[in-house]
């Protein structure tokens, strides 16, 4: 019988996700431990910030509770926060975890990376079988037609990937040219970033208040480090868009500094988007002739649009799912070596915690 058992955000507290959550570098070993211990003979263990999950192939689901209770360090009780769903749901909810559907930012991709190392590493220490190489290859397959067919992962839903697409949506997503200054090595920054860095920008100003910090951050990037105190404002001169994130508790630039900066750029247009709260850059800038200012309400905005472009995408991404479970199922239905013979499909049951908007138990 295939199954998972775990507990995920929609479910349990982080207090509680904490003491069950896998050491990385023991993550093999956690899962051999729980295999011997729980009689079974496949596992996948996997465990993130948001969900602490084990996939595997067992006589029956008894025990399950308490085999995943076993992670903590203590005696704990899970039992009001745990979830088991086997065979046809069992698979059904793999693919949604894989797909991004069941994550906290519907459609992201990071879950997919995780599942696939968890995976991988199971595999390599032969802790997996035919059944669960099957349900986690046929899963990255979902991934892949879900990508294609569907646009549940268009639209940044982050504020530093919205950010970015702000920035795209300014020029027409071609940066080869393109100056961007990024104010505030803080993890807001980092993430605008990263994203940044993605997109082919040609140059990348890190500007903080604390030089060492920037060159941390700029030298991951190939970009460039300034101090923003002394030479913050001589750096925006070459920008094209600033982004600023620095969480200070005053605005760090005023009208007076983006003139000054404006009067050795003649006709070239500034983009500002300030991403801090509270905010970085005084509101009367976007007064200023070429100075084009945008903050966290125009990206709110954006971003839900972008959320409910995704939300739309669920059905679609529901049917792709159901297709896939029912020929899993049919496939280790079959005997080895023999093709699979045609069932007719199961009744879905979309049921388990949340797993899809809309879908809540």
């Amino acid at each position: 019988m295939m199954f998972v058992a775990g507990v995920s955000f929609k479910t349990a507290p982080v207090a509680l996700r904490e003491q069950l959550a896998a050491v990385p570098s023991r993550l093999t070993e956690t899962a051999n431990r729980l295999k011997q211990q729980g009689g079974l003979s496949e596992i996948v263990l996997l465990s993130t910030c948001n969900r602490v999950e084990l996939y595997g192939v067992a006589p029956s689901a008894e025990g399950l509770v308490e085999l995943l209770a076993s992670l903590a360090q203590s005696s704990v009780d899970i039992s009001p926060y745990v979830y088991v769903h086997t065979e046809e749901a069992a698979a059904r909810y793999l693919f949604a975890v894989a797909s991004g559907l069941d994550s906290m930012v519907l459609g992201e991709t990071e879950i997919t990376g995780q599942i696939k190392t968890a995976y991988e590493a199971a595999r390599a220490d032969h802790l997996t079988g035919r059944v669960l190489n099957c349900a986690f290859q046929r899963a990255f397959q979902v991934v892949k037609d879900i990508r294609t067919h569907t646009q549940i992962g268009r639209g940044a839903t982050s504020v530093g990937s919205v950010a970015v697409q702000l920035a795209e949506k300014i020029f027409s997503g071609d940066f080869n040219d393109k100056t961007i200054m990024i104010i505030g090595a803080g993890k807001m920054g980092e993430a605008c970033i990263r994203h940044l860095a993605k997109k082919g920008v040609r140059s990348i100003i890190v500007a903080n208040r604390t030089l060492e910090h920037a060159e941390e951050l700029a030298k991951q990037v190939g970009g460039r480090a300034v101090n923003y105190m002394d030479k913050g404002l001589a750096a925006m001169i070459e920008a094209d868009i600033v982004v600023s994130s620095t969480g200070c508790p005053a605005t760090i630039l005023d009208r007076e500094d983006v003139e000054m900066v404006m009067r050795q750029r003649p006709n070239r247009p500034l983009f500002l988007i300030d991403i801090a709260v509270p905010r970085d850059i005084a509101a009367d800038v976007q007064q200023l002739e070429n100075v084009f200012l945008y903050n966290m309400d125009h990206l709110e905005q954006l971003m839900n649009e972008n959320v409910h472009l995704r939300e739309q995408e669920v059905e679609r991404c529901r049917e792709i799912i159901e297709q896939h479970t029912v020929a899993l199922m049919e496939k280790l239905s079959a005997p080895v070596g023999k093709p699979e013979a045609r069932k007719p499909k199961p009744q879905m049951d979309w049921s388990f915690q949340g797993a899809l908007v809309g879908y809540a138990k």
